[in-house]
């Protein structure tokens, strides 16, 4: 029970090769990772901004027909 079969170590010896096996894939994975986060608190900020301007909050702007007009 205290020692560890073939089929532990084979389990360890792959995950060792998926996490740090080849060009780096770890960092990889990382850095995807990364751009995720960082593309989704883009997107949160960007609909902050346009919630404020769709309340009122921020500057109003002009259709077409409106500039013409002016």
């Amino acid at each position: 029970m205290g020692s560890m079969s073939i089929w532990h170590w084979a389990i360890v010896i792959v995950v060792v090769a998926v996490l740090f096996g080849g060009r780096g894939k770890l960092s990889s994975i990382m850095g995807d990772a990364a751009k995720g986060i960082r593309a989704f608190k883009d997107g949160l900020s960007d609909d902050g901004k346009k919630d404020a301007t769709q309340d009122g909050v921020g500057a109003l702007t002009r259709t077409e027909a409106e500039k013409e007009k002016h």
